[in-house]
């Protein structure tokens, strides 16, 4: 099993299908000589047959040629791909079980209608921010704290001390989970909370931890009476759909105290294990009310991968029902999930919202920038009306050709008057906006396909809160050790103009 999940992933399976495509072009017409022309022809009328299911898709258009070109150019090789990546909603039995999962969790949450008129009062824009997330099943907070931590090394102590001092129960959800310091120290504080008789539930990416922990990794914290689950687990071969994974970040401690932000639980996020120079990442603590959104979000995917647990009493865990904490009112939060199986791209909606009703400034955080046209045009507008646009990536890459990809986009952006930094220490894997003083949102969606369409992920969003001083601040200070990227006035080059344009033919892979 361990070889064939280092292997047998979705890059070795493009390049079988790869291979195949080259016997195609270079052997089959030279042994089937006479069947050659018939069979070319099926696979040109069910490569049309795919396009026009592809154009009758609700697809971003630049993701729709993303696949049009390699399905005509290339059937087999282009039937591959878009078997592997080009479905963004999961199986239909898979949809079945969220659906069932929302009816006893988000669905829960109640209307927030007085403070969205409070806040109207303030700001329409806002207002109009927080209705659309409201119509999407999600809820805004007053009675909550909050707390900022500029990077994963300032979170981890101070969640720590959260999990010590937990006295119900324990929910933790992540995308990586990492065998070392950071989750032994974990593991351990979990392990004696079990023995206080503490419930403690975890969901870890079966796919996400791959290289990470030992196969069926569930199994041994089960027997330490950790409650867990490994999401959509890879099987070999079976498993061709790899797209659709728990991208999320969520710790909630007995419904009152809740973490969220871009780190997982591994060493590198807290920088006792050097893999690409200093890593740069962010999180939030709530304690109050708004940590029942996060609460809900982990319990919809854990009655979905265990329907045994959908009788659970679920108002036992939400805040402030079994151990009250008085929370003073800092401002308006707003925890949120997206999914794929959402109608609309959630995530990528409140970016483009916060760039578009943006007066003086907006500051992006994000290791990855492999966008639509929706968001480039965005983020150009913006720009073009005088808003300080600013964005960081990384300066050394974890993904050598997602790191090609993103500088592809620079040229444009930096031509329409966006500012473009790079993370000299190293590599930032934060995903964070603020803008004008009042607005920010962090959480785990970055501004790539991945996140922005396939993944389940999660965010916060902040307006008016204390924090969001503590979040400018750390941008300024992150923008001192920064480079910024200068627009060439030579331009790319012919051959770096053509490599730049196949690369972001094929961004919604990436």
């Amino acid at each position: 099993m361990k070889f064939f999940k280092k292997f047998i992933n979705r890059f070795t399976i493009i390049s079988f299908f790869l291979l195949l495509q080259i016997i195609w072009i270079l052997i089959v017409p030279v042994f089937l000589s006479n069947y050659y022309f018939y069979l070319s022809w099926i696979f040109r009328v069910l490569s049309i047959v795919v396009v026009a299911l592809i154009i009758n898709k609700d697809y971003d258009p630049a993701m729709k040629l993303a696949w049009i070109v390699p399905i005509l150019a290339f059937p087999i090789f282009g039937w591959a791909l878009y078997l592997v990546f080009g479905t963004r909603i999961p199986s239909a039995r898979l949809r079945k079980k969220f659906s069932v999962s929302d009816e006893c969790t988000i669905n829960r949450l109640n209307g927030c209608d007085d403070i969205i008129e409070e806040i109207r009062d303030i700001s329409p824009g806002v207002a109009g921010q927080i209705r659309y997330a409201e119509s999407k099943g999600y809820t805004v907070y007053k009675n909550t704290e909050a707390r900022y931590f500029p990077l994963g090394d300032d979170a981890f102590p101070v969640l720590l001390e959260e999990l010590k001092k937990a006295k119900s129960f324990i929910f933790i959800e992540f995308f990586i989970v990492s065998e070392g310091y950071m989750w032994s120290t974990i593991l351990d504080v979990l392990r004696e909370k079990v023995k206080e008789g503490v419930e403690v539930r975890m969901i870890y990416d079966d796919f996400g931890s791959i290289n990470y922990i030992p196969s069926k990794y569930f199994k041994t914290l089960e027997e330490y009476g950790i409650k867990c689950i490994a999401f959509n687990r890879f099987k070999p071969f079976l498993s061709v759909i790899l797209q659709n994974r728990d991208h999320r970040k969520i710790v909630v401690i007995d419904g009152n105290v809740g973490f969220t932000g871009g780190y997982n639980l591994a060493d590198e996020y807290i920088n006792r294990k050097v893999r690409f120079g200093h890593w740069k990442d962010n999180g939030v603590m709530l304690k109050g009310e708004a940590v029942t959104t996060l609460t809900l979000l982990f319990l919809e995917m854990w009655n979905c991968c265990r329907p045994t647990d959908e009788k659970d009493d679920i108002d036992g865990y939400l805040a402030g029902r079994q151990f009250p904490i008085k929370a003073q009112s800092d401002g308006y939060i707003m925890p949120y999930g997206d999914s794929p199986f959402n109608d609309e791209i959630i995530g990528e909606n409140i970016y483009i919202n916060i760039i578009s009703n943006a007066k003086n400034y907006v500051y992006i955080f994000t290791p990855y920038l492999v966008i639509d046209t929706t968001m480039q045009s965005a983020l150009e507008l913006a720009a073009k009306r005088g808003v300080d646009v600013r964005i960081v990536i990384p300066h050394i890459p974890d993904k050598k050709i997602v790191y090609q990809v993103t500088k592809s986009y620079c040229p444009p952006l930096l031509k329409a008057g966006v500012k473009i930094y790079e993370y000299t220490p190293g590599f930032i894997h934060a995903k964070s906006f603020i803008c004008d003083d009042e607005i920010a949102t962090v959480g785990t969606i970055n501004m790539d396909y991945r996140s922005l369409v396939h993944h389940f992920e999660c965010g916060c969003f902040f307006y008016k809160t204390s924090i969001i001083k503590d979040i400018y601040d750390d941008y300024i200070k992150t923008f001192e050790v920064c480079d910024p990227t200068k627009l060439s006035k030579r331009g790319p080059g012919l051959l770096r103009n053509f490599w730049y344009a196949l690369l972001r033919l094929f961004s919604p892979l990436m």
